[in-house]
């Protein structure tokens, strides 16, 4: 079990720091964003079982060949209060140090998604106090604000949001854009598929694949979203309908929100070949098998 362990402790080592790297900066995501996506998942989580794994497998190693069968040796010595006689010092800090990881992601993951549904909660309130139902598309509501901005709030009483500035700017056919791509965040979760990564950056912000990691993900949910928009809107409606949106964005966050937005409009522009039928299956396929390599190592060490 030892090779086992350090086998393990490897792969959340790679996954947490150069692959997450490289898998931020790979270029074929962006022709298939729901295989990244999935992809992007599996990393985190195989990253996190892989070195919560190697702690657990390490630390249980002594008491049997695998990890279920030691198990019950270590609950039963610890329901009687004491150490099981056969782990060493290294082993019960590799013990320790599996929980302190565990107790750290989860409780980080806690408190990111109290804190959001905290703050969704007050949002929503305030949209139920200032903004008004568009009769016009049934789930939408209106701010009256002169800058064009849209969003959405997901959730069990979701909230599709446009601004007055938006109506006034933007035709019906951009504005259908806009709620197309809206309504692809909320029909998708994207909110569920970013708040993990957002609590796994949070948990090692010193970590720069995690970091990238967040970024990344953030940047994908949108591409997704655009795709949906541009099939169901088109891509002259979606393209004016996101450079006049992004004329209005705050001083303070121009650059970085430029930057972003032209690469998005490159992209629905111009966009890049959809990947060969065979590569996406591949994708999908070596997600499941990277979240499966640490589980059957743990269960059978």
């Amino acid at each position: 079990m030892d090779w086992v362990a350090l086998g393990l402790l490897a792969l959340g080592v790679l996954l947490a720091e150069p692959l997450s790297r490289a898998l931020a900066t790979a270029t074929w995501p962006t022709r298939d964003p729901v295989g990244g996506l999935l992809v992007w998942q599996a990393v985190g989580f195989a990253g996190g079982l892989a070195l919560l794994g190697s702690g657990l497998v390490y630390g249980l190693s002594p008491l049997g060949p695998t990890v279920p069968s030691a198990l019950p040796t270590a609950v039963a010595a610890l329901r009687d209060g004491r150490l099981p006689a056969e782990l060493g010092i290294g082993h019960v800090l590799a013990l320790a140090a599996a929980l302190a990881l565990a107790a750290r992601l989860i409780g980080v993951l806690v408190t990111v998604t109290v804190r959001t549904l905290r703050s969704r909660r007050r949002h929503r309130d305030l949209l139920d106090l200032l903004a008004t139902p568009w009769p016009a598309e049934p789930g939408a509501h209106v701010l009256d604000h002169p800058i064009p901005v849209a969003y959405c709030l997901p959730g069990l009483r979701s909230r599709l949001v446009l601004s007055a500035g938006v109506l006034d700017c933007l035709e019906p056919p951009a504005v259908q854009a806009v709620l197309a791509h809206e309504r692809a965040h909320l029909r998708e979760r994207h909110d569920l598929v970013v708040l993990p990564f957002v609590a796994w950056g949070a948990t090692a912000p010193f970590v720069r694949g995690m970091v990238c990691a967040q970024l990344a993900v953030a940047a994908l949910v949108e591409m997704r979203a655009d795709d949906v928009a541009t099939g169901c809107s088109g891509r002259k409606q979606l393209t004016g309908a996101l450079r006049t949106m992004g004329a209005g964005a705050p001083a303070a966050a121009l650059t970085s929100f430029t930057v972003a937005l032209e690469h998005r409009l490159d992209r629905i522009l111009s966009p890049p070949p959809a990947l060969p039928v065979a590569f996406r299956v591949l994708v999908r396929v070596g997600a499941v098998s990277l979240v499966a390599v640490p589980v059957l190592a743990i269960l059978l060490g």
